[in-house]
């Protein structure tokens, strides 16, 4: 409107005009040459803006802002990247070429004060107060510099888990034996741990903290292992004297004795019926709990004592470890060992089966090796080592996240927590003033259980639990309290 009203006041002036003096339209009044004014003056010193303001110079303006525009648009696609990656942490379409490169790397330079761009740093050299700059708190990458292709962290970083550094219940278990080789502690699928004490088997309740005992053993013999069937409705137990007795927990009853080894039965392990155990006199046999004959096969392999001994999770392949510093895998039905890793320099007790990635298996030697190894057995190569500095007495996988838990023992009787494969500690719990021999996960998968020499059984919150489970963990079950309970 206000465009409108001058032009109707200007051809009003050239209307009096031509009326007074006989004459048309003056040959200066032109849209190209006339002159606009405005009520109010905005400085600026934009060559546009003396296009609005200036007749005179208009050529040499005009040259000059399509010279500034063809500057602009060859820098735009590279600011545009550098707004992308600086504000939105987008990483750039496509490859961009080396002068536009150059470019960005330009506008991203902090060398002279006007190509800061979007980045404050203080304390330079060039400043007063000398020293190096510290990082720009508008950076989005968490290492400082950004790449030319923009590898800013494209969502916030999560904070790391806090894992209580101390055990949320402590068991004290007289009498629970400080031999290396021996397995006697078990977490069940129905919550109840089993511990041997010397010639007894106790049964601990996670729901309500009640102490059951299972069995007694006759004088002069010895529980040297305790593993559950894997719908815990049984428990196998390995004695001194060489027997492998099954119980029924629910009667508490025991339904059978399997005969077959010469020396203790120190490892077990259940797959859905057959039932593995390792004995001191070298020889591992599979017992198949449906037929009345003791063992279905024997797998002789060891040199030594076996130690260890674990399922696969789709219950296909058995490693067993020995004091002979071998682990094999096996295959039942075949006597001879698909594979054989020498490469630990001790005994091999913890076996740890990933349920995660098929054929991982780790494993861990004993004092004079300290390492926990990796390996696929899909083909029977070492995938890493990794020095933990101690003694390694057990393995246990997560199973809700792609972490593993590790007990030791000489010298420094510790529990750590690793997040695989970078294999990073996530934490180091202490409290046993002895070696760490048992471990066991709770059924769901947040909570362990650790033994040790010093006669107490400690439990730990080191796992997330299922992001899909909507019930409380073992840990709430059992209560929170540091109360020192006795299990026998």
């Amino acid at each position: 409107m206000k465009g409108a009203g001058a032009g109707s006041s200007r051809s009003g002036a050239a209307a009096a005009a031509a009326a007074a003096g006989g004459l048309g339209s003056p040959s200066w009044f032109s849209p190209k040459s006339r002159v606009r004014y405005s009520d109010r003056f905005i400085p600026s010193r934009a060559a546009t803006a003396r296009l609005d303001f200036s007749a005179l110079d208009r050529e040499v303006v005009a040259d000059q802002v399509n010279k500034s525009a063809q500057e602009r648009e060859d820098l735009n696609p590279a600011y545009n990247m550098l707004l992308r990656s600086e504000l939105l942490g987008c990483h750039c379409p496509s490859p961009i070429s080396p002068d536009k490169a150059t470019q960005l790397e330009q506008l991203r330079g902090t060398a002279s004060p006007g190509k800061k761009i979007l980045c404050f740093k203080s304390g330079d050299a060039a400043s007063p107060v000398a020293g190096p700059p510290p990082q720009s708190p508008f950076l989005t990458s968490p290492v400082g510099v950004d790449s030319i292709m923009g590898s800013p962290i494209m969502s916030p970083r999560r904070p790391p888990r806090k894992i209580p550094r101390a055990p949320y219940k402590v068991l004290d278990a007289p009498a629970l034996a400080d031999d290396f080789y021996l397995n006697l502690v078990d977490w069940s699928a129905q919550n109840l741990l089993a511990v041997g004490l010397d010639s007894c088997v106790y049964l601990w309740s996670a729901h309500t903290s009640k102490v059951t005992k299972l069995c007694d053993l006759s004088p002069g013999d010895s529980v040297c292992s305790v593993s559950w069937s894997q719908r815990g409705t049984y428990l196998s137990v390995g004695t001194n004297s060489g027997e492998v007795q099954i119980w029924d927990v629910a009667k508490l009853k025991r339904t059978r004795t399997m005969a077959g080894h010469r020396q203790r039965v120190g490892t077990q392990a259940w797959s859905s019926h057959v039932l593995a155990s390792g004995s001191r006199d070298k020889a591992v046999l599979l017992r198949d709990v449906r037929l009345p004959q003791p063992y279905v096969e024997k797998l002789s392999g060891h040199k030594s004592e076996v130690c260890g001994l674990k399922w696969s999770p789709d219950d296909r392949q058995l490693a067993s470890g020995g004091n002979d510093n071998a682990l094999l895998i096996w295959q039942p039905g075949s006597a001879q060992p698909l594979s054989k890793f020498t490469e630990h320099t001790a005994a091999v007790k913890a076996i740890a089966w990933s349920p995660h990635q098929h054929g991982l298996l780790a494993s861990g030697g004993g004092t004079a090796d300290r390492c926990i190894r990796f390996w696929n057995t899909s083909t029977n190569s070492l995938l890493n080592c990794v020095d933990t500095g101690s003694q390694v007495c057990n393995l246990a996988w997560s199973k809700n996240v792609n972490e593993l838990v590790s007990a030791h023992g000489y010298s420094q009787n510790q529990i750590i927590v690793w997040k695989y494969p970078s294999m990073a500690k996530l934490a180091t719990l202490t409290g046993h003033s002895y070696r760490v021999l048992y471990l066991a996960v709770a059924p769901d998968g947040t909570t362990i259980v650790t033994g040790a020499g010093d006669e107490t059984l400690r439990f730990w919150s080191v796992f997330p639990g299922a992001r899909a489970s909507g019930g409380g963990s073992a840990s709430d079950a059992a209560g929170s309290s540091m109360m020192r309970t006795l299990i026998r």
